[in-house]
C-alpha cells in the first residue's frame, strides 16, 4: 500500500482546486442532485455552493486536505453555525430545496455541542486510496481533543455502511425531503 501524503490545513490559495475536486466528487450524490437536479445546474450551482462552504470555513482552519485538494474534509466547529448561505447566486428553486433540506437536517441534529463533518469528498481520480479516511481522521482527532462528538449526515445508503466501518453509528433518520441518516462518532 502506498504511503498517504501529508494532510494540510487549506488556505485561500487552495480554493479553486478544492472546489473543482468537490464538484467532481459529488455528481451522483443524492443531496447534491436533490439541490441541483439538472446537469448544467449541478455544475454551476455546486461550484457556488462548495465555494461558499470553503469561504465560510477557510479562516477557521477547519478544512483539511491532501494532495492539492484530491480529498478534502470541511468541518464546522462547535462554536460555528451551519446556517444557509445568503444570496450566493443559486436559483430560487435551488435555494428553496436547500431550505427544505436544511430545516429537516437541523430538526435531526443533536442539541449538544459537536463537530460537524459537512463535506468529505475525494476527486474520482484519487478514489480508493483512503485519502478521504485520512482527512476525516484529522477532524475526528480534533473533536476528540475537545471531548466532543462528531456528526455527519448522508443520503447515500452505501455511505452508511462505509461510515459504519469507520466507527460511526446512526443516531437519527429523516425521509423528507429525501431519506437521510445522521451519524455520530
Amino acid at each position: 500500500m502506498t504511503a498517504i501524503s501529508e494532510i494540510t490545513v487549506a488556505t485561500p490559495a487552495d480554493r479553486d482546486r478544492i472546489v473543482e475536486s468537490l464538484v467532481a466528487a459529488f455528481p451522483g450524490d443524492p443531496v447534491l442532485r436533490f439541490l441541483f437536479p439538472g446537469d448544467d445546474d449541478y455544475r454551476r450551482e455546486a461550484k457556488l455552493f462548495f465555494g461558499h462552504l470553503f469561504d465560510k470555513r477557510v479562516n477557521r482552519s477547519t478544512i483539511w486536505t491532501i494532495e492539492n485538494g484530491a480529498s478534502t474534509a470541511i468541518w464546522e466547529p462547535p462554536t460555528g453555525s451551519d446556517t444557509l448561505p445568503g444570496d450566493i447566486g443559486l436559483s430560487a428553486a435551488a435555494a428553496e430545496r436547500m431550505a427544505a433540506y436544511d430545516d429537516a437536517l437541523h430538526e435531526a441534529l443533536p442539541d449538544e455541542p459537536f463537530w460537524y463533518l459537512g463535506v468529505l469528498g475525494t476527486h474520482p481520480s484519487a478514489a480508493g486510496r483512503r485519502l478521504g479516511r485520512a482527512v476525516m481522521a484529522t477532524g475526528l482527532s480534533r473533536a476528540a481533543e475537545d471531548g466532543l462528538p462528531a456528526i455527519l449526515e448522508t443520503s447515500k445508503p452505501s455511505n452508511v455502511d462505509l461510515y459504519h466501518r469507520a466507527g460511526w453509528h446512526v443516531i437519527a433518520e429523516f425521509r423528507s425531503p429525501l431519506q437521510t441518516w445522521v451519524m455520530r462518532q
